[in-house]
Order: C-alpha cells, then structure tokens, then sequence
C-alpha cells in the first residue's frame, strides 16, 4: 500500500514540474521585441515639375575669375602758358588810372603829358628812362601830328614794345662742348629757384643737365639745388660748405665732358654786390667755366622785379663783372614795379629773356614785349 503512494506522489510532481515548463515555453512568445533605433530618413528630394521629367539634374554653379578692366591710360594734360595780362595786375594798377586820365582827354595838351611822366615814374620806369621815352615820343607826335589821345597812348606802347624787342632773347646753346650757363645775382631773388626751373624746361626739351652747386657759402643753396636735380632728373655737382665756388664748376664741367652731357647750369655766391671780393670771386668763375672743354654761351643776371631800381643799380655792379648776357626777371606777378623791364633795357642794354609769372615751374616764361606792354596798358578788365 505504501508503495502505491510513493508512485502517485512521484506522478504528481512530475506531471507538475511539466506543467510548469510548458506554461514558461508558451509565455516568451507574449514577450515585446526590443526597442529599434529610429535612423533619419533621406532629405527628400525637390518636386519635379510636369515636364521635367527628362531634364538632367543642374550642374554645380561654375567659378569664374573676375574680369579685370583696364583702366584708361591718364594722360598729363600739357601745362598752360600764363597769361602775361592776367598776372600783371598789379604792375598795371600803377597805370590804370594815369592812362584812362589821358584817354579821356579829348587832345594832347600839357596835363597830357604830365600824366604820363607820374605814370611812368610811379612804375619805377626811372627819371632818366622816363625823360628819353618821352623826348622821343614828343618827336614821333610832331613828326606824325598826332592830336588824339588815344593815338598818343598806341604810339607810346608801339614805343615801348620796339624798346624791349631790342637784342637776342633766346637762350644761346652751342653743340659740340658742354654749353655753361652762369646764375648770377644778389642772394634772395630767386637764383637757385631760377636754375631748377630751367633745368626742367631743357631736360623737357631733351638735353642733359648738370647742376653745379656753386654757392658754397650758403648750405641751403645746395641743399634746394639738389631737390631740383633730383626732381627733373639732372646730375648735380656739389662741394664741401665754404669751398671754392670755381672748383665746383670745374668739376662739373669735366663731369659733363666725360659723360658727353650738353649742359651746365652753375650756381654762383649771391653775397652783397657792392662787396669787392664777390665781384672778383665772379670774374674767376667766369674764366674757369669758360676753360676747354666747357664753354660759357650764357651769364644771366636774376633780379627781383619788386626791387624796383634797387635791381637796376645791381645789373650795372653785375655786368662789369661777368658780362651779362640777359636778365631774368622774378616775381614779376607780385610786382608793381614793371617799369624796371624798362629801366634795364634802356639803360644798359640787356635784353631780358625770361620772366616769373607765379610760383610753379611752368610759370617761368619767356619774355614777350608785345604781351608785356599790352598788358600794362590794358583798360577792358
């Protein structure tokens, strides 16, 4: 009886234990599968329109260099020639009111002439001048029987101009050897200025230029002359400060020989005229620059017009010196002193070649007597 027991208890719990695997077997089929990771879907590509359908996808944008635009060539526009009768208006203001005086005078008489004589004399024409120009002027009107006034004032400047013209106003050049042109004149007129300025004008014409700074008494002399030769593209010839002058100019001159170089422009002392030594210094520089291989075809007096007959004073003291060949006149715009162009030609016979209209280079000009005269006795402006 026992034995039946023990098999019935061995039934039950196997029969339980079999149970329970099945009921875990059929359970896991219940179980939620893992959770998946989400992967970002393809951006979406653009909408085709109708008919497009064949058109080929657009190509990558093309990267192009920029055009590059020249720029037109500016040209320098070519410098304008001052106008004598725009810049002399102070020298013309001394005259203005003199000559409308005798225009308006219905003939000659003797207040005519008075007037004319104030006129030429407050323009620093000088007493002695102003009595030739007249006596000879007093002669054409007998001659010519000239009665109107305003004949008289034609008469007058046809004078005048005829004065001025006399002599040879160009600036003399020589081929064959260096060419020198002497600067001579009192410091403060615009000396080493005058020789830049030239200097520009020849290397413009196509000559070569040597500069020999020959005032060595004046530091700033050089100094200024050496801007001006590097600005137009001149060689330049400096010493040591307080050497001798003539050695400068000589060795210019040999530099020019060698170089087969045209022209030397030399500076020279400017100390006070009524000194001796200066005087003499000058003639010795005038005999060295004109030593083979050079030669001296111009010695320019450059005088200040606003001195007035202070400069005529320092022409003659110059021209014993070193024997002018011409005058240069400066500042000839700031002046109402014009009468002095006047005073020079008459009394020493210099012709003046050329004049300074203002401040910048292209207005050093050369010297017209017609446009002078004109303008000096303009009436319309």
């Amino acid at each position: 009886m026992e034995i039946v027991i023990i098999v019935l208890a061995l039934v039950v719990v196997l029969g339980g234990t079999a149970w329970f695997v099945s009921q875990r077997r059929g359970g896991a089929t219940t179980l939620e599968p893992p959770p998946t990771r989400e992967v970002p879907a393809p951006p979406a590509e653009p909408p085709v329109l109708e008919g497009d359908a064949d058109v080929a996808a657009p190509a990558p944008p093309v990267v192009t260099e920029p055009e590059v635009v020249e720029e037109p060539e500016v040209r320098e526009a070519p410098p304008v020639k001052p106008s004598f009768r725009e810049r002399l208006s102070k020298a013309r203001a001394t005259l203005t009111g003199y000559v409308g005086s005798v225009l308006s005078r219905e003939k000659v008489d003797a207040e005519t002439w008075d007037e004319l004589e104030e006129a030429l004399i407050r323009a620093d024409v000088g007493v002695a001048t102003t009595t030739d120009i007249l006596d000879r002027l007093r002669e054409t009107v007998k001659a010519e029987g000239i009665t109107d006034s305003a004949v008289l004032v034609e008469a007058l400047k046809a004078q005048l101009k005829a004065d001025l013209a006399q002599g040879d106003r160009t600036l003399r050049f020589e081929p064959g050897a260096p060419n020198v042109w002497l600067f001579v004149g009192v410091n403060g007129v615009g000396k080493t200025t005058t020789i830049g300025k030239v200097g520009k004008r020849q290397v413009a014409e196509g000559r070569s230029v040597v500069m020999a700074a020959g005032d060595t008494f004046r530091a700033a002399a050089a100094e200024q002359l050496t801007t001006w030769a590097e600005r137009v593209g001149a060689d330049l010839v400096r010493g040591a400060e307080g050497g001798d002058p003539s050695s400068v100019i000589f060795d210019a001159v040999q530099r020019a020989a060698a170089r087969g170089q045209d022209l030397v422009l030399a500076d020279t002392a400017g100390r006070l005229h009524t000194k001796v030594n200066l005087m003499e210094e000058l003639r010795k520089v005038r005999r060295v620059a004109d030593r083979e291989p050079g030669k001296v075809t111009e010695v320019l007096l450059v005088l200040d017009a606003t001195t007035g007959q202070n400069g005529l004073v320092q022409a003659q003291q110059f021209t014993e010196a070193v024997d002018l060949t011409g005058v240069v006149l400066t500042k000839l715009d700031g002046s109402a002193k014009g009468g002095i162009a006047l005073a020079i030609q008459s009394t020493l016979g210099i012709p003046i070649k050329l004049v300074g209209l203002g401040e910048t280079a292209d207005d050093l000009v050369e010297f017209d007597p017609d446009e002078f005269v004109d303008a000096l006795f303009a009436q319309d402006l």
